[in-house]
């Protein structure tokens, strides 16, 4: 197996080559018996540290600190906005222990159960990943987005093809149902948006993008662009799961809320 040379340097807000060169032995190695690849991973487990992880958390760190002016509801330590790098092999056929990217989530406050719409980066050897939306959220937040798009589909709309969005992003991904969903409406205005399973805006940029000291300076303007979509998404998901008021002598009291579901 290969071994890459250790790096003394402390990782500034943006990647290094080194980093980059980390990944993409990891895509290699990923490939072989897992053990092999567990093994070598945890001989270069400090260049992972050096070059990846913390690079990344300092991204995310500056990344939060701007939202505290867009997107204060999103603000978080960084550690938990990090994803681990590590697969769960579990209930999987694909038995390749680590991922072969390094990505971020940043969930809005008290919906961290339920995940709800937030933003994401992605950093692979190959690209880079921006995107913010609500992304397979479960079946009750699916329901209570498509029924307030039902009066709200035109403001929607507008949020989501405003030149600056349409300029950044060049993605809706909607992963749209064929038919209209059942108890719908099947002529309505804002259909096509009604059928969408997910809401969200993707951009891909270039890795190289990663390399450059203004990287996390570059999510963020995604991200404060992105802001607008991501706030009106939140709305009909966290009415969806506040806790009703308990009713009298036991008479049913609705929907549980996320934290008691």
């Amino acid at each position: 197996m290969p071994h890459i040379a250790k790096s003394a340097a402390t990782p500034p807000p943006y990647f290094r080559k080194e980093g980059l060169a980390f990944l993409r032995a990891l895509v290699r190695v990923n490939k072989t018996d897992p053990v092999e690849a567990r093994e070598w991973f945890n001989l270069n487990k400090s260049v992972f540290e050096a070059e990846l992880k913390e690079p990344m958390l300092a991204v995310i760190r500056q990344v939060t600190d701007a939202m505290m002016d867009f997107a204060p509801e999103h603000v978080r330590p960084a550690e938990k906005s990090l994803f681990r790098i590590y697969r769960d092999t579990r209930f999987s056929g694909d038995k390749r222990p680590y991922k072969d990217h390094i990505a971020a989530w940043w969930t809005h406050t008290g919906l961290d159960k339920t995940s709800g719409a937030g933003y994401y980066l992605c950093v692979s050897a190959k690209e880079v990943i921006v995107a913010a939306g609500a992304y397979r959220p479960e079946k009750e937040q699916l329901a209570a987005i498509r029924h307030w798009l039902l009066d709200h589909h035109a403001e929607f709309r507008k949020l989501i093809q405003k030149p600056a969005i349409v300029k950044a992003f060049r993605e809706f991904e909607g992963d749209a149902l064929s038919r209209p969903p059942k108890g719908f409406p099947c002529e309505h205005p804002g259909l096509d948006l009604i059928r969408c399973r997910q809401w969200g805006l993707a951009a891909t940029l270039p890795v190289k993008a990663a390399l450059e000291p203004d990287f996390a300076k570059e999510i963020i303007r995604h991200f404060k662009l992105a802001a607008p979509v991501v706030a009106a998404l939140n709305t009909p998901i966290a009415a969806s799961i506040q806790p009703r008021k308990p009713a009298l002598f036991g008479l049913p009291q609705g929907p549980k809320s996320a934290k008691t579901r």
